[in-house]
């Protein structure tokens, strides 16, 4: 995992990933030459369900990035809105963005209150974005955060080293995974891909 900040974790001990990251699960997976990202549709407030069918994942700039997130809801559409500024503003170049954004994040008074981490991936580069100043590449091009993301990693990553099959049926079939394993993680799941 190549990170900007020597940090070489997931992510799970950043200031965003201590908060109750509950009823999300988020998996990217660069396989074949394609890039998919799935987010599961299950929102929870403490122990109950609120919502079955939330929408995680959603391309930006012109549908040329996806992200997906984890964390509060209205804090990640702010972190999503915030990274599309620094798209349009450094002409779509996802790393340059990412970072940026990571910076802000870090260093803001109002954005370090932000309760969230993502994912954004582009047709070559993919990112988790974290609020302790992570900007982390993975090495084996697959990421998972959230409450199952762990789950659907460690799926995603076995199905990826010991099967045939394309990007799009590794996280279709290791959200499933998650979601069998995982109280905080249902089957409603969106898929994007590039």
């Amino acid at each position: 995992m190549k990170t900007t900040n020597g940090n070489h974790g997931l992510g799970y001990g950043t200031d965003a990933s201590r908060s109750n990251l509950h009823g999300t699960t988020i998996l990217a997976v660069r396989h074949k030459g394609k890039v998919v990202v799935a987010g599961e549709g299950q929102v929870t407030l403490n122990d109950t369900i609120i919502k079955h069918h939330a929408k995680k994942v959603r391309r930006i700039y012109n549908d040329k990035i996806i992200v997906g997130f984890a964390g509060a809801t209205a804090d990640a559409l702010n972190l999503s809105e915030r990274l599309e500024a620094k798209l349009e503003r450094y002409n779509g170049n996802l790393t340059r963005s990412a970072v940026e954004l990571a910076r802000d994040w870090r260093t803001d008074k109002y954005l370090r209150r932000l309760e969230a981490i993502m994912i954004a991936v582009d047709e070559s580069r993919m990112f988790l974005i974290s609020g302790s100043g992570d900007v982390m590449e993975p090495d084996e091009g697959i990421l998972g955060i959230g409450a199952g993301g762990v789950g659907a990693q460690g799926a995603a990553t076995a199905l990826l080293k010991h099967t045939d099959m394309d990007a799009k049926e590794i996280v279709e079939a290791a959200m499933k995974i998650a979601a069998s394993t995982c109280v905080f993680t249902n089957d409603a799941v969106t898929i994007e891909s590039l």
